[in-house]
């Protein structure tokens, strides 16, 4: 059989997107319209009328989203379900409500103007955004408006969906999403969205491979035909030879064995040949994650995003809030550890209506927003110390550049925990205090800042963008986000090195960790722990009982005198032929 490069290199029918919910499915496709609305700018006489309209079209639209949240528990976890929830907090908006009534009273036109005027003004705030979380939410906003015009003008939604296809669309929205998982889809192709998109996240909760942001799908993609959807490297196949078919039928039977062969993994621990054990961890979203994540016997949590809140919350959760949600996390994996990284937000997220930053990615965000936002960075700390009780939670600093970031941070959690011993409450005094390196001035300075933290987690997202100078969301460019670039393995190599001047411990949470040809090398270079999706956990375990420590040193050491980064692939490669390893990367 031809191997997956072969398969790619040579293939013309193949359209790359991003690729957002893993699986491998061969099925029909289903392209998805919406029909278009038509809005009207005329003028009304009777306003009394067009506000009892009005009132009708939001009380239905409410009613429709708690149908679909109601389904949302069914099908998801509560915190994922919280997206639908917080559709609804957006239909209870009084200054929206207020706003749009005062308006149709003052212009007398049509409800369904102003409804779409108004709504459209937040998508605008969010669209000029440079944060790819900001612009996702514009288009959730986008169904919500949509379904209040459609209210209006009392026409219901109508499509016919088909059981077991694959939904091919410009874009889909979190209720399109669920929906149509209720008629079992088997996949979801869209022109448009990312991984942050919630249809993305409810993909993935679903278990329903997705390939997003190809741009074009719906116009190569025929409707009632066959195509492939390889959701673990974002590829999508229309009219698929019988080759391609066949191909992706042995993967399909083939990771199925491997799943299979993976549980005796759930309850040992990742150790080399040669005894060297290495922590593997799971990066979590939200708080639903944590079932799956005991089950893989991941050894703690590594990364938990707690910016995610913000999202599911739709607002900056209040100090009580935060205690609840990470005194339960610590709870659900006590006598695990956890580690919980401070909001890393971009300012242009909250601030943009007083100042819109020309480069947000180099502007105020991780530490810096923080630092800048003491008062809801303090609550913050004051939650997660709250809630430390059981020694189990680690703290992490996000996007750390200078020493001084650091001996701020430190200097507001050592008067936070003065605050709460005044008042008597109990928490973990010797809390660890982390920080994420993912910036070169802080891996340049590694020894340095080792000095300071308890312990360091490599970004490799932000450090290969940073140090590639590179916007790995940009096609144009994309090909220079390399992960097993020379400049990245030395900056990792020389961030360990550094490190262990002070024997501080190195984890490694980015997408690399769960890259499974990479791990040989990391632990090669000398990483503590990986920290990685849930889904790949038991995977990661297979590859690192499956060979020495000694020799990925070795190889390690070899791959740093390389000058580009095909040798550096090419050589890890070989490592798994000279190692019998199942490279998971070819099965899937």
């Amino acid at each position: 059989m031809k191997s997956f490069e072969e398969i790619i290199t040579k293939s013309k029918n193949k359209i790359h997107g991003i690729a957002a919910a893993p699986g491998i499915v061969i099925g029909k496709s289903y392209l998805f319209t919406k029909e278009k609305i038509e809005i009207s700018k005329a003028p009304i006489s009777d306003v009394d009328e067009a506000i009892k309209n009005f009132n009708e079209a939001l009380a239905q639209s409410k009613k429709d989203l708690q149908k679909i949240f109601n389904i949302a528990k069914e099908k998801m976890d509560e915190t994922r379900a919280a997206i639908f929830e917080a559709h609804l907090m957006i239909l209870d908006d009084p200054v929206l409500l207020n706003t749009i009534v005062e308006r149709i009273k003052k212009e007398k036109i049509q409800p369904e103007f102003i409804v779409a005027d108004e709504i459209s003004k937040y998508q605008e705030l969010m669209i000029i955004s440079n944060e790819s979380y900001m612009k996702e939410r514009a288009h959730d906003i986008e169904d919500i408006k949509n379904r209040i015009v459609r209210n209006l003008q009392k026409k219901r939604l109508h499509s016919k969906i088909e059981n077991e296809v694959i939904v091919v669309s410009e874009s889909l929205t979190p209720a399109d999403t669920l929906l149509f998982s209720r008629h079992n889809a088997l996949g979801f192709v869209t022109d448009h969205g990312g991984l942050t998109s919630h249809a993305a996240i409810i993909s993935r909760s679903l278990n329903i491979p997705a390939v997003v942001g190809t741009h074009n799908a719906t116009q190569i993609i025929k409707d009632s035909s066959v195509i492939i959807v390889d959701g673990f490297h974002g590829y999508v196949f229309y009219e698929p030879t019988k080759e391609q078919i066949n191909f992706y039928s042995e993967k399909q039977k083939r990771l199925f064995e491997l799943q299979k062969g993976l549980k005796e993994f759930q309850n040992k621990d990742a150790v080399t040949t040669d005894g060297k054990k290495i922590s593997v961890e799971a990066n979590v979203d939200v708080s639903g994650e944590i079932d799956i994540v005991i089950s893989s016997g991941a050894n703690g949590i590594g990364l938990y995003r707690s910016e995610q809140l913000l999202d599911e919350l739709g607002e900056f959760p209040d100090e009580e809030q935060q205690t609840t949600i990470y005194s339960n996390l610590a709870s659900r994996v006590y006598p695990l550890f956890c580690t919980i990284r401070a909001f890393d937000i971009g300012g242009d997220k909250f601030r943009f209506q007083e100042y819109k930053e020309p480069n947000p990615f180099l502007g105020l965000r991780g530490s810096r927003f923080l630092l800048e936002n003491e008062s809801l960075f303090k609550t913050q700390i004051r939650a997660i110390l709250r809630a430390s009780k059981h020694k189990n939670i680690r703290f992490m600093l996000p996007m750390v550049s200078t020493l001084d970031e650091i001996w701020r941070a430190k200097k507001i959690i050592d008067e936070c925990k003065k605050e709460l011993r005044k008042v008597k409450v109990e928490f973990d005094n010797k809390i660890k205090i982390g920080i994420m390196q993912e910036v070169p001035s802080a891996a340049v300075m590694a020894k340095e800042f080792a000095n300071e933290v308890d312990f360091f987690s490599i970004g490799t997202n932000d450090l290969i963008q940073y140090l590639m100078a590179v916007d790995r969301g940009n096609d144009l460019v994309a090909d220079l986000y390399q992960e097993f670039s020379p400049v990245v393995i030395r900056t990792i190599h020389h961030i360990v090195e550094g490190a262990k001047e002070f024997n501080t411990p190195v984890s490694l949470c980015g997408e690399m960790a769960a890259d499974t040809l990479a791990i040989p090398l990391l632990v090669g270079l000398g990483l503590d722990s990986l920290s990685m999706s849930p889904a790949t956990i038991l995977y990661a375990k297979r590859i690192i009982n499956s060979f020495s420590y000694k020799k990925a040193k070795e190889m390690a050491e070899e791959c740093l005198t390389f000058k580009t980064q095909q040798e550096i692939e090419e050589r890890v490669k070989k490592f798994f032929e000279e190692n019998k390893i199942i490279r998971t990367r070819n099965i899937i």
